[in-house]
């Protein structure tokens, strides 16, 4: 598994929380098992999304980049960065 992390600066008095159609636009793209979307206290966001393995991570690139610059347009939210990394393991509380 693989995962997108992007950090965002909100604008004042946003969380930059994605809509629904943000979050159904991310979902669809193929090889997309998921995505999290969190709010720190310095106004500094970030956003993690799951792939299913790296060809699936690397296919997303363009179209990811298109749904981030327009969420963000949308916002007005500034992109900070945007990384990517394997996920070497996954324990979640009752989850199988």
């Amino acid at each position: 598994m693989f995962a997108r992390v992007s950090t965002y600066q909100p604008a004042p008095g946003s969380t930059g929380e994605p809509s629904s159609e943000t979050i159904k636009n991310v979902l669809q793209l193929p090889g997309c098992q998921g995505i999290y979307y969190m709010l720190g206290k310095d106004n500094k966001s970030l956003s993690i999304t799951l792939w299913d393995d790296e060809d699936a991570l690397k296919g997303s690139e363009q179209a990811a980049k298109a749904i981030r610059d327009e969420t963000s347009a949308e916002q007005g939210m500034a992109i900070r960065s945007v990384e990517a990394f394997e996920v070497l393991a996954r324990h979640i509380k009752g989850a199988s």
